[in-house]
């Protein structure tokens, strides 16, 4: 098990920004690639994010290139997800992810085995 927590989730009104955090306890923080996810009530949890062990490199998907950014902070344990131009689309529960197994995030979400306990982000019209 790795215990991730999230935090920074809230409500906010279209357009407006946000910043997620998530930090790591028990592991080797710098041997693991991160990424966050998404679930929207009634739908698939979404990966919409990864960032890869030194941080060198990272993936998106479609639905947030260019509107969300992923950084992490090797010293902190630390993830995050920077959100802007949200829309009332992006409301769901934000998980934050980690696994030891993925080198290069290229958009294989279903590599993550470890989730956190999730953030609500709301976004209202």
């Amino acid at each position: 098990e790795v215990p991730l927590v999230e935090s920074g989730g809230g409500s906010v009104q279209a357009g407006g920004s946000l910043r997620l955090s998530c930090t790591a306890s028990g592991l080797i923080f710098e041997d693991y690639a991160m990424g966050w996810f998404r679930q929207a009530p009634g739908k698939e949890r979404e990966g919409l994010a990864c960032i890869s062990s030194s941080g060198d490199n990272a993936y998106y998907t479609n639905s947030v290139k260019g509107r969300f950014t992923i950084s992490r902070d090797n010293a902190k344990n630390a993830i995050y997800l920077q959100m802007s131009s949200l829309k009332p689309d992006d409301t769901a529960m934000y998980y934050c992810a980690a696994d030891q197994t993925i080198d290069y995030c290229s958009g294989s979400f279903y590599e993550f085995g470890y989730f956190g306990q999730g953030a609500q982000v709301t976004v209202s019209s």
